[in-house]
């Protein structure tokens, strides 16, 4: 699993005018579910978000992780994260898991975020969404699982 995560002062995620998902200060994460991904890696990336530390103290240093900021967490779908870019000029989706088994992994996902934090939001999957964001820092993470 792929997660491109930003520390946000807010997000939000809208489907045809209507928002499905928002949160303040905390982490807007897109999610790109792979082949191969299953239960663990869900499990793994929720403990890794929900513990990753990219907010500051009282010394302006990133030791502080969402579980204790208490802060929001929006995770996003994006088959397009997975996407191979490495050749051409369109980018193939060869990586990227298909459909069943990528909104059963996202679910997975949700599930174990939701289980250990207090604010968690979504988007839609497989929907056209609109994302707004505020990036705090800009602070933008890679992170794969």
């Amino acid at each position: 699993m792929l997660a491109l995560l930003q520390r946000v002062t807010e997000a939000r995620v809208s489907v045809a005018g209507d928002v499905v998902g928002q949160i303040g200060p905390g982490l807007l994460v897109l999610v790109g579910v792979q082949p191969g991904d299953g239960a663990l890696q869900a499990r793994r990336l929720a403990d890794r978000l929900l513990g990753y530390r990219v907010f500051d103290d009282a010394d302006g240093r990133m030791n502080l992780s969402l579980a204790d900021t208490g802060g929001g967490l929006l995770l996003v779908p994006q088959f397009t994260l997975a996407a191979d870019t490495d050749r051409g000029r369109r980018p193939s989706f060869t990586r990227a898991a298909e459909p069943a088994q990528a909104r059963a992994m996202f679910d997975c996902l949700v599930e174990a975020a939701r289980a250990s934090h207090a604010v968690v939001a979504t988007g839609r999957f497989g929907a056209h969404m609109q994302v707004s964001l505020t990036n705090d820092g800009p602070v933008t993470f890679l992170l794969r699982a």
